[in-house]
């Protein structure tokens, strides 16, 4: 998991990256808001952010909520760190659209705990993401199984989006991913084994 840090203050970027990369993270860090959201603005921007509050040129709650407005398939885990722990502060935190909300100064495990937690969500959102997907592709498939599907009226072909015109099964296993197992029904019996049937009745 790749983790940012965005804080002004050069000796907490320097603790804040110490304790992470002791707990086995990629870290990168900046020193204002602005290089921050640009990081998130990047074709692999990072998993989860460290944000401090008081920061020049965006503070914490402009770029939490910048992070937020970004058009991003898997949105990242925030958590804010700052030395302002009133409540209405961490109201505004979360409000901003954060995660979490750490105080300084803060505890090195408790830290990790929390980066902890964060990673554990994202791999649950990672998970359901993926489910979402796969339901959409199987309602497309739905979709297009209640549409209108051209079969021959005589040998029961069907004609695929490309012109071509396939058996039923293999038109509904690529469209399904069902697969048939072949039998005959005893209508079809009688019309092409009428001396098996015989057969079994004479036995009887």
């Amino acid at each position: 998991m790749r983790i940012l840090i965005a804080e002004d203050d050069a000796t907490s970027r320097t603790i804040l990256q110490a304790v992470l990369r002791k707990g086995g993270y990629e870290v990168d860090s900046r020193a204002d808001g602005l290089e921050a959201l640009e990081a998130f603005k990047q074709s692999d921007p990072p998993d989860l952010a460290i944000v401090d509050l008081i920061m020049p040129k965006i503070d914490g709650l402009e770029l939490v909520r910048e992070v937020r407005a970004l058009s991003t398939p898997r949105p990242p885990y925030i958590i804010i760190l700052s030395t302002k722990s009133e409540t209405a502060d961490v109201v505004a935190g979360l409000d901003a659209g954060a995660d979490d909300y750490l105080v300084k100064p803060f505890d090195a495990s408790e830290l990790r705990a929390r980066v902890e937690v964060g990673r554990r969500m994202l791999e649950m959102r990672a998970v359901l993401a993926d489910k979402v997907q796969e339901l959409a592709l199987a309602l497309d498939q739905v979709k297009t199984l209640r549409g209108i599907v051209p079969i021959c009226a005589n040998c029961k072909n069907v004609r695929d989006d490309q012109g071509y015109w396939n058996r039923v099964e293999t038109y509904m296993r690529d469209h399904t991913g069902a697969e048939f197992s072949h039998a005959v029904c005893p209508d079809c019996m009688d019309k092409l084994y009428p001396q098996l049937q015989e057969r079994g009745r004479s036995k009887r």
